[in-house]
C-alpha cells in the first residue's frame, strides 16, 4: 500500500480523525464531521467513544 492511501490523522478541528478518513475514502470531512454529530445527538456516548478510540488508534501523519 502506497504512503499516500493509507488512514493516518490530519490536522483538523480536533484531533484530525474526520480529515483522516475522508482523505483515506475521497470524501470530504463535512461528512464525517456530520456522522459524528448526528450521533453524538442521542446522548454523547455513541459519537464520543468511536472518535476517541479512532484518536488512539490511527497515527499522526508524519510531517515533512
Amino acid at each position: 500500500m502506497s504512503e499516500e492511501h493509507k488512514l493516518r490523522r490530519q490536522h483538523g478541528i480536533v484531533a484530525g480523525v474526520c480529515g483522516g478518513l475522508a482523505e483515506f475514502y475521497g470524501i470530504s470531512p463535512f461528512w464525517f464531521r456530520l456522522l459524528f454529530i448526528i450521533l453524538l445527538l442521542p446522548g454523547g456516548l455513541p459519537g464520543f467513544l468511536p472518535y476517541m478510540l479512532l484518536w488512539l488508534i490511527i497515527p499522526r501523519r508524519r510531517r515533512r
